[in-house]
Formats: C-alpha cells, structure tokens, sequence
C-alpha cells in the first residue's frame, strides 16, 4: 500500500540521516523516527502477519504512531521556528530533518489513516482515539524529553550535526 511505501522510504531516509549524513538524533529526533519506524513494522506485519496480526489490525495500531509522530515533528519545527533550536540540513540540502521529518508525517497521516479506513471497522470515534492517543504519545514524548542544554555563550566549534540551542551573540 501506499502507507507503507511512505513509512519504508521515511525509516530508509532515517537511517540515511545517521548513516550516510553521519546526523545524531536528538531526543525529539529519536522519536520521530521511532514513530516511522512503528508505522512501518505495523503495516508489514499486516501484510505478512497473517493470522499472528490481521492487516485491520495492523492499519489501526499505526494510526497513534502516525499521529505521534507527527505531533512531534509540529513541535521540532515550531522550536526552529522561534529559534529555540537551530538543527541540521537534512538530505539533499532541502530544509532541515525536522522539516524534511514533518514533510514525511504530513504525507504518512493521511495515508495510514485512508489504509485503516479501506480496512474496515472505522468510524469517528475510533479515528479520535487513535489519534487522540498518538497526540497524548507525543505530549508525553515532548515533556519527557531530557531538558535542552543551555545557550551556549560562544559560537560554536564543531559542526551542525544534532539540533541544538543557537548561538546568540
């Protein structure tokens, strides 16, 4: 399915992150990741689970990471957006991780959201759980995140490999 098509080029683009651009996750990062990296596991266990995990199932247990995911990601960016954090450019120089991260969770959402739907079993209430869930997920996420470390008081040395707190003269 398309939703799953996205997670896996999503959990592809995230190891590439580490791997190929030599990034460190943040904490807010790490979870973001985790979140494509569920939604991907889901969906394949739906589609080769066979009895151990019906694909329905599998489509609604990937809405709340979806959800989680992309609640973290608004917030990352709202953090580089007020200049809370400055974070590294991300693959092929198109915006940051954070940014590229919210691209992916606003193109995954919907996606897992239609693929639980086609699946059976959806209404309102359950679309609200879900994703009421995923959101109370990344709420917990954010103020459970270990604590920023302090602005620094010179400009840094070392290369823009995490996010982290901006210089400011």
């Amino acid at each position: 399915t398309l939703a799953l098509l996205v997670a896996l080029a999503g959990s592809a683009g995230s190891v590439y992150l580490s791997t190929g651009l030599g990034l460190k996750a943040c904490p807010l990062c790490f979870y973001q990741r985790t979140a494509v990296f569920l939604v991907a596991a889901g969906l394949l266990l739906g589609l080769v689970g066979g009895a151990l995990l019906s694909r329905p199932t599998a489509a609604w247990l990937t809405v709340p990471a979806a959800f989680l995911g992309l609640g973290v990601a608004l917030w990352h960016v709202m953090l580089e957006v007020n200049g809370t954090l400055e974070c590294p450019t991300g693959m092929f120089g198109l915006g940051t991780a954070p940014q590229q991260s919210l691209a992916l969770f606003v193109l995954l959402t919907p996606c897992v959201l239609w693929a639980a739907l086609r699946e059976g079993g959806a209404g309102l209430g359950r679309i609200g759980l879900a994703a009421g869930l995923g959101l109370l997920g990344a709420w917990l996420g954010i103020k459970s995140a270990p604590p920023l470390p302090p602005l620094p008081k010179a400009p840094y040395t070392d290369a823009l490999v995490t996010c982290r707190p901006p210089y400011k003269p």
